[in-house]
């Protein structure tokens, strides 16, 4: 079954607010959160301009080299309308109209399944990396972020999801933020909850690669996250809570995922 995965999830774990709720006090020796990027230019024209698959569906999606790009309105009760233009499975944009209230709406994404959602054990790989690019609107309430999921996929038992923010705007994770993490030149603060773990940039990244064993395996350490999980599926995109009611843009230019 094809990545019906955020839709209790992300309702319960991932909320939105028209500006950031109150959160909690940093552990020691860590950082308050950055503040939200500064706004790119919505009308820059995207790479992909001559889409191979076009939908407005609530659940499309297109299968391109080995991965999965999904337009995934899967709160659509409370969804204004999307559509998602794809060229590749690394080149794709989509526009969305979300209204100015405050719960996750979509997750447009493009991701790779494992073993057809069945997963495989982390410790079979000794390398889990990732190359992305994407680019947020800049108004509304969003976040541009990795979504990996562990010993499962989506509500159940045992299941983890494990994301990383690469940009936010006005966007607070649930949870509790416990720590820091630095890797790569980047500082991330580490939001936890029963099942649930965001790593959030200190700086928004609209470009990068990311060692996501690391990730995991220093989340295992920290008891974050039970030991050797199966790992289900890695996707990379935005979540949508508003566009201030008017169109926006997200923009995809770059995603790969190396696993060996």
């Amino acid at each position: 079954m094809r990545a019906v995965l955020l839709v209790i999830s992300v309702l319960l774990l991932a909320g939105c607010s028209a500006a950031p709720a109150p959160v909690a006090a940093p552990a020691a020796g860590t950082s308050a959160s950055a503040p939200a990027p500064s706004t790119p230019a919505a009308t820059a024209a995207p790479s992909c301009v001559t889409p191979e698959f076009t939908t407005s569906e609530t659940d499309g999606g297109w299968d391109d080299g080995g991965y999965y790009v999904h337009n995934n309105m899967w709160n659509s009760d409370e969804a204004g309308p999307e559509t998602l233009y794809a060229c590749a499975y690394n080149n794709w944009y989509v526009e969305s109209t979300q209204p100015s209230t405050t719960s996750v709406k979509t997750y447009p994404n493009v991701h790779k399944d494992i073993n057809n959602l069945d997963g495989k054990p982390f410790n079979d790989y000794s390398v889990i990396k990732s190359t992305f690019a994407g680019r947020g609107p800049g108004v509304g309430i969003y976040d541009v972020a990795y979504d990996l999921w562990l010993n499962g996929v989506g509500d159940g038992d045992g299941v983890t999801e494990l994301m990383v923010w690469t940009e936010n705007l006005k966007q607070v994770p649930s949870g509790d933020k416990l720590t820091t993490y630095t890797a790569g030149g980047a500082t991330y603060d580490v939001w936890v909850k029963d099942g649930y773990v965001a790593f959030v940039s200190q700086a928004t990244q609209y470009s990068g690669s990311l060692d996501l064993k690391a990730m995991v395996a220093w989340s295992i350490g920290q008891g974050f996250i039970p030991a050797n999980p199966t790992v289900n599926q890695i996707g990379y995109g935005i979540e949508f809570c508003s566009t201030d009611g008017g169109k926006a843009r997200f923009t995809l230019t770059d995603f790969s995922v190396t696993m060996s």
